[in-house]
C-alpha cells in the first residue's frame, strides 16, 4: 500500500507543479517523495512495476488519474518502460470494463433501443475504428467512461483492443518522457526546459493530428 500511496502522491504533485500550484506542493516535496520511490523500485522493481499497472488497471475500471501516473511512472521508471507498462496495464484495464459493460447491460441496451441505434451502429461498423482512435488521442472524455460507452455498442473487441492500445501510445510517451525529465528538477523555473515544452508542443500536435487528417479527408472527396 505504501508504493501506491507514493505514487499517487508523487504524480499529483508533478502535475499540481506543472499547473504552477507552487503554494500547496513544493519541488521540495515532489524531490523527497522521488528519493523514496526511486530507492524503493532499486530493491523491489518487480513490486513497484506490479503495483503501478495494477494502479493503472485501476484507472481504467473506477479511479482518475491516469495522467498523473504516466508521469509519476516516467519519473519513476523511465519514458519507454513507463509506455509500455502503461499501455498494457491500461488496454487490460480497458478490455475488462468493456466486457463488463457489454455482458452486463449491453445486450438489454441494443435490445430495448435496437430502433434508435440502428443507424447508430451502422455508421460504427464502418467507421468504428476511426471514432474510437480519436477519443484515445484526444482528452475529449474520461478514460474509463469511453470503456463503458464502447461496452455498450457493437464494435468488436479486436477493435476496441488494438485502437485502444495504438490511441493512447503517442500520449503515453510524451507524459512518461515529461516525467522522466522531471527527474532532474530543482527548481519551478526548470519545468519550462526546452525539452518539456517541446514534449508539451508534440502532445498538442497529436491532439489536433484526426482534426487535421479528417479535414484531409474531406477536401479529397
Amino acid at each position: 500500500m505504501k508504493i501506491f500511496f507514493m505514487l499517487l502522491v508523487v504524480g499529483a504533485a508533478l502535475l499540481a507543479k506543472m499547473m504552477l500550484l507552487d503554494d500547496y506542493l513544493t519541488i521540495d516535496r515532489v524531490k523527497e517523495h522521488k528519493e523514496q520511490l526511486l530507492a524503493f523500485i532499486g530493491s523491489h522493481y518487480i513490486q513497484a512495476v506490479l503495483s503501478f499497472m495494477g494502479l493503472f488497471i485501476g484507472t481504467a475500471l473506477f479511479l482518475p488519474g491516469a495522467l498523473a501516473l504516466t508521469v509519476a511512472g516516467g519519473m519513476m521508471f523511465g519514458m519507454v518502460p513507463t509506455a509500455i507498462y502503461a499501455n498494457i496495464a491500461a488496454t487490460t484495464g480497458a478490455v475488462l470494463a468493456f466486457l463488463a459493460a457489454r455482458f452486463v447491460v449491453g445486450g438489454w441496451v441494443q435490445e430495448r433501443f435496437k430502433d434508435q441505434l440502428r443507424r447508430f451502429n451502422e455508421e460504427l461498423s464502418h467507421r468504428g475504428h476511426n471514432y474510437l482512435l480519436i477519443l484515445r488521442i484526444l482528452p475529449i472524455a474520461p478514460f474509463l467512461v469511453i470503456n463503458y460507452c464502447a461496452g455498450l455498442t457493437k464494435i468488436q473487441l479486436k477493435t476496441f483492443v488494438w485502437t485502444t492500445s495504438l490511441g493512447m501510445l503517442p500520449g503515453s510517451l510524451i507524459y512518461a518522457f515529461i516525467g522522466e525529465q522531471l527527474r532532474y528538477v530543482d527548481a519551478a523555473s526548470d519545468l519550462f526546459s526546452w525539452k518539456i515544452m517541446l514534449a508539451l508542443l508534440l502532445l498538442a500536435l497529436f491532439a489536433v493530428l484526426p482534426v487535421i487528417l479528417h479535414h484531409l479527408q474531406r477536401s479529397r472527396k
